[in-house]
């Protein structure tokens, strides 16, 4: 009875304080929650099957869960992926199998279980398939690269948004009403505020705790008081999990779509985030050859000198040079008409096996190799007119191919021009009046 009295009057922090007492008080998940949503839909039939809540820090993940054993009439058993084992497991399955004997139903709620290995997922198959357990599992990974396909295959995994700017106002809102008095910032504090929380609620409330433990006589505080009183939030970006593939996308896609200051931006992420430059400069070069191509033939040399002038200045004066190489990337004309060009040679090259060149293009240095007819009827292209003799080239038991289809665009307007000159010199057999292409 005591330790209850003092656990009554121990303070409790904001976020605690905070804390839905329902699935209607949940902010910014809308898309899960909504009556006609993945959850909203169970709740409303009664019933609750295993998921998977995947999403970024402080969505609620955790809260969610909770009020979901709650709404259902399930016993609410958290564990942590991180401080548990199987025999930990083992033991929660046990008393689960008792309690749904005596008719209670368990929530097993899995925090970070993208942390358990693949043997230890497996314990959970046979207990959530015979129903001991409902299972809510959470995870700011990407389910289908870090749980097991038996697993997610008998439950429903439902993606968590970070808070927009509505649900962070909607919590700044409540924290006021709870203190009773406005959070001590001006406008530009509090814009500054919502920057630094990116899209975390925890990260939101307990800021504003700090900001309310100034005292009720603070001045407010614009966005370098702000900063001062709180340490700069470090990015959400582990360079060797899901950001590091969301973000590269999205800087890979930017400048196939030509948007350079939107490329910009998603590198400028992924370096404050601690991508490694190297890594950034790869794909660049990829993109130079891939999206790029021969519609600007200097785009890959752009990449190459951008790469090597970091490995010779480093950071931070050498992310300029990523930098300069993303906006010629994202101003240059776009073709992946040599990607594509390969793409089909490949396909024809495995479709065709091992067919011989055409013996006219093969040389001939032994004299058995002469008799067999090798390099007969060939025409050096340097003594034809305009350096072309125009002989085929693919082997005598295919027909010709066009896998190179240059658009109309940049420096490949001109290289679509002189195929079509090839293409009529190798159909006419004969040179065309006024020269080359």
């Amino acid at each position: 009875m005591t330790d209850s009295l003092f656990e009554d009057q121990a303070p409790r922090p904001l976020a605690d304080r905070l804390r839905p007492e329902t699935l209607e008080q949940v902010v910014g998940q809308d898309q899960l929650m909504a009556a006609d949503a993945p959850l909203g839909r169970m709740l409303a039939q009664g019933r609750l099957a295993s998921v998977i809540l995947w999403g970024p820090p402080g969505a609620g993940k955790t809260t969610i869960a909770r009020l979901l054993a709650h709404r259902t009439g399930l016993f609410f058993e958290p564990v942590s992926a991180v401080f548990s084992g199987v025999a930990d497991l083992r033991k929660i399955f046990e008393t689960a199998r008792k309690r749904r004997a005596d008719g209670q139903g368990t929530l097993l709620f899995v925090d970070e279980i993208h942390r358990f290995n693949r043997a230890q997922q497996d314990a959970f198959l046979p207990y959530v398939e015979d129903g001991t357990v409902t299972l809510v599992g959470a995870t700011t990974e990407n389910p289908s690269f870090e749980l097991n396909a038996a697993l997610l295959s008998r439950c429903q995994v439902l993606v968590l948004q970070r808070l927009d700017r509505q649900a962070l106002e909607a919590l700044v809102a409540r924290a006021e009403e709870e203190e009773g008095r406005a959070v001590p910032l001006t406008d530009a504090g509090r814009e500054a505020l919502f920057a630094m929380a990116d899209g975390d609620g925890r990260y939101l409330l307990n800021m504003l705790e700090e900001l309310f433990n100034l005292g009720p006589d603070a001045g407010p505080l614009d966005a370098e008081g702000l900063a001062a009183l709180v340490q700069r939030r470090a990015p959400v970006y582990d360079k060797h999990q899901d950001a590091h593939y969301n973000l590269i996308s999205a800087l890979h896609k930017s400048l196939r779509a030509s948007d350079s200051d939107a490329a910009l931006y998603w590198l400028a992420r992924m370096l404050d985030g601690g991508e490694d430059p190297h890594y950034i400069a790869r794909r660049l070069t990829r993109f130079a050859v891939e999206d790029v191509g021969l519609a600007d033939p200097q785009a890959v040399h752009q990449a190459l000198a951008a790469w090597d002038t970091y490995d010779r200045l480093g950071s931070p004066e050498g992310d300029l040079a990523l930098a300069q190489a993303t906006l010629y990337l994202g101003t240059a004309p776009k073709s992946n008409a040599a990607y594509a060009a390969f793409k089909a040679a490949q396909r024809a090259a495995r479709a065709t096996g091992s067919l011989m060149p055409p013996r006219h293009i093969l040389n001939a240095p032994t004299g058995l190799m002469r008799d067999m007819g090798y390099g007969e009827g060939y025409q050096y292209d340097h003594d034809a007119p305009d350096a072309f003799a125009g002989q085929d080239c693919f082997p005598e038991a295919m027909d010709r191919q066009r896998f190179y289809n240059p658009p109309e665009r940049g420096f490949e307007r001109e290289v679509r021009k002189r195929l079509a000159y090839w293409d009529r010199r190798r159909r006419s057999g004969g040179p065309e009046d006024g020269g080359g292409p």
